[in-house]
């Protein structure tokens, strides 16, 4: 689910690499769901099926906003691209 989410995001015209050949959008937002999982303590898989319960919590005025606000709401963001993704790929 990891590559096929990553996959995604550069069908969607997220970068995978920036110029200088480092890691971008892509990567990033496949680390962030990662590490939603590991606060979650759950897998990719899981975080799925929980989708719709986490992203008001990690969205504005949830109670784990200030998780989702990290990096320039780069959390909530790659989480608003994973509901998006799995509502495609169902």
């Amino acid at each position: 689910m990891k590559e096929r989410f990553k996959q995604y995001l550069v069908m969607h015209g997220y970068k995978e690499k920036t110029p200088s050949g480092k890691p971008s959008t892509a990567y990033d937002y496949v680390m962030r769901i990662d590490k939603v999982c590991e606060w979650e303590r759950t897998d990719w898989e899981g975080l799925s099926e929980m989708i719709g319960r986490v992203i008001p919590q990690y969205d504005k005025g949830g109670i784990k906003e200030n998780l989702g606000n990290k990096s320039h709401r780069a959390v909530i963001n790659a989480l608003l691209r994973f509901a998006e993704f799995l509502n495609e790929t169902v």
